[in-house]
């Protein structure tokens, strides 16, 4: 049979106990040295864990950046130009090229129009009564041929400017997968090697944490709710995915999308809910409180 263990209690309330255990500490010689050592400790508390999160940010980061502009970006660009024929990653890319360039080609066919018309006008006007029809003729041909010749070399130069445009596009995305690899990296050896800081940086978190009003805990806690989970968060969703195929040159795909933004936020939504039940009502039971009293 499981034996209930039951804390005993005395006649004088422990809260009486601790007070008058700590005005026997301030009171007897010694009490400066405990406040100055507990001063120094949260002192080393808060450099320690500045220092760590300083670490977790900007390390990554450095090696993000340095990595992709010394090594890895110049070997993506030199193996894709030399052994790779495609400019485009997937099909997406390049049907947006070919609207772009069929877009330049009707603005340019539209000007081209303009130009004439504006050019035959003033061949009648100089020409006056004595009109020669042959002669226009021949001058209509001449800068017929001259147009197009010159939308064909604007026509090409857009083509080359697209493609040099959409070859940067799918080296840039080569080389933030294996940079953002490197990233990855290099926070897993800092989680490792920093262990006793992060230990400290999580007591400091959440002593910060936890100091906080009510109040405080509780906007902190709709405001996250509501920017991941909440009315206006599926197009927050959407921009973040867009960003991500964009970002590592994948083809955008709305089922995907759509299928996420209707699944995922529910799935935060339900954590969220556990979490505040199960650990939060425990801890402090008055942000609980405070927060329904605001959502209401």
């Amino acid at each position: 049979m499981a034996k209930r263990a039951i804390e005993q209690t005395g006649l004088i309330p422990r809260s009486i106990i601790r007070t008058f255990e700590r005005f026997k500490k301030q009171l007897f010689p010694g009490s400066e040295m405990l406040v100055i050592q507990e001063f120094r400790i949260s002192r080393y508390q808060v450099i320690v864990s500045v220092q760590c999160l300083v670490t977790l940010i900007f390390v990554p980061l450095l090696v993000n950046i340095l990595s992709k502009v010394f090594f890895i970006t110049p070997l993506v660009e030199y193996i894709w130009n030399k052994y790779q024929n495609e400019i485009f990653l997937n099909i997406q890319q390049q049907n947006s090229a070919l609207a772009e360039l069929k877009s330049f080609e009707e603005k340019i066919y539209f000007e081209s129009l303009l130009d004439s018309s504006s050019s035959n006008n003033d061949v009648l006007l100089l020409d006056g009564i004595n009109l020669n029809i042959e002669n226009n003729f021949r001058t209509e041909d001449i800068n017929f041929t001259s147009q197009a010749s010159k939308i064909s070399k604007k026509i090409q130069t857009k083509t080359f400017e697209i493609a040099s445009l959409y070859n940067k596009e799918s080296i840039q995305a080569i080389s933030n997968l294996f940079a953002d690899f490197f990233s990855f990296c290099s926070l897993g050896l800092v989680f490792i090697f920093m262990k006793p800081q992060l230990i400290i940086l999580k007591s400091f978190l959440a002593e910060s944490l936890y100091s906080l009003s009510d109040t405080t805990k509780s906007f902190l806690l709709i405001l996250s709710t509501d920017l991941l989970v909440g009315f206006h968060s599926p197009r927050g969703w959407e921009v973040f995915l867009e960003w991500v195929f964009h970002h590592f040159g994948l083809p955008e795909n709305t089922e995907f999308m759509s299928l996420f933004v209707a699944t995922f936020p529910v799935f935060l939504d339900t954590v969220f809910k556990y979490w505040i039940f199960r650990s939060l009502n425990k801890i402090s039971p008055s942000t609980v409180a405070t927060y329904h009293n605001m959502i209401e």
